[in-house]
This record gives structure tokens, C-alpha cells and sequence, in this order.
């Protein structure tokens, strides 16, 4: 199984300093529904992995955070895209608690609920610590400018081996070309070239 986990404000959808507050405030960044069709339709499952401390911070509730997420659900199928899960922290950054990222917590749930290895799975994010919690469990750290990426990108102390794109259409543009080049085809295409001398 193929599975990608994508940070969602500022990944796909717009993010807000002041939080995204309701259905009505989530906007999906253009193409990037239609990225997650591309990767759906080339067997990978999609999770989403989101720090929501507006709850804790009494600027939404749980029910509202379950609107907004119907909102991406729908959205995603308008399109032809799935998202399979979504893990959240609805914890502020004082809690200390396991699963806020930069810690590891959501990472290893997913891990667990899919039943993969972390080791190279693609972490998809725009802010450190997506890219921080990905490197913890030995995941590949992949950062989108869109968001906070430009300010991440800004700092230069992003976690070795972190891949950098423009948004997550052209990450997935990538992704799944590199795919098609695999080992395989490349032994194939030798093979072709050797026949013809």
C-alpha cells in the first residue's frame, strides 16, 4: 500500500493567522484537490495530519472543526479525490502533550492505523515543525512554498534530505513521475538500447 500524509492549512487550503473558524473560511488552494484525485488515482491513500489548537483556544468547537472537515471531504469528491483520514491535535502548545506536531504522535497513529512503515513515507507540510515531526519517525520531509512555506523555507534549518516544491500540484506532478522512472524501467530501457547495438 501507498500511503502520503499531507498537513492541511497552508498545504491544502489557504491558512489564516487567525485560524480557519468555519466552513465558510476553508478554501481549498487551486489544484490541490486535484492533486490528491492524481495520487488516488495511482493507488496511494491520502491522511491528513493538522494542528488545530483553535479548539483549545475556545475560537471553534468540535463540532464546527467536523463541518469544516465535511466541507473537505465533499470538496475532495467533487473533484474525484479521497482522503481516507484525518488525525488532528486539538491541543495548545503549552499541553506538552504526544500527538502537536513537531512530536511524532499523529505520525506513529497513522502509522499504526495503516498499518505501514514511516520509514520514507512522504510528509508533506509548509511550517517546520510538519517537516520536524516527519524527520523524528524517519519519514521524508517534503515542503510546499504555499502557506508558510516561503517563511520556512526562510529560516535554512530545515531537516536534511527535505524536498522543496511550489505547491502540492507540482509535488505530485513529481512524485508520481519519479515513480514511473523506476529501477525497472530504467533496467528496461537499457536492455532496449543494447538490442539496437
Amino acid at each position: 500500500m501507498k500511503l502520503i500524509v499531507l498537513d492541511r492549512d497552508g498545504v491544502i487550503n489557504f491558512d489564516s493567522d487567525a485560524y480557519i473558524k468555519s466552513p465558510q473560511e476553508w478554501v481549498a488552494i487551486p489544484g490541490s484537490l486535484e492533486a490528491i484525485a492524481r495520487l488516488n488515482q495511482h493507488g496511494y491513500r491520502v491522511a491528513v495530519a493538522t494542528n488545530q489548537a483553535g479548539i483549545s483556544r475556545g475560537l471553534f468547537d468540535m463540532k464546527t472543526l467536523c463541518a469544516i472537515h465535511q466541507k473537505l471531504h465533499q470538496s475532495a469528491q467533487a473533484v474525484g479525490a479521497r482522503i481516507d483520514a484525518i488525525f488532528y491535535c486539538p491541543h495548545a502548545p503549552d499541553a506538552h502533550c504526544d500527538c502537536r506536531k513537531p512530536n511524532p504522535g499523529m505520525l506513529l497513529s497513522i502509522g499504526q492505523r495503516f498499518e505501514v512503515s514511516l520509514h520514507n513515507l512522504p510528509v508533506v507540510g509548509d511550517s517546520l515543525r510538519d517537516l520536524q515531526a516527519a524527520a523524528q519517525v524517519g519519514a521524508a520531509p517534503y515542503l510546499v512554498r504555499t502557506g508558510n512555506g516561503e517563511q520556512t523555507l526562510a529560516k535554512s534549518d530545515l531537516p536534511p534530505g527535505t524536498k522543496i516544491f511550489d505547491d502540492l500540484s507540482n509535488l505530485v506532478d513529481r512524485l508520481l513521475h519519479a515513480e514511473r522512472a523506476t529501477p525497472d524501467t530504467v533496467d528496461m530501457a537499457r536492455a532496449a538500447l543494447a538490442k539496437k547495438k
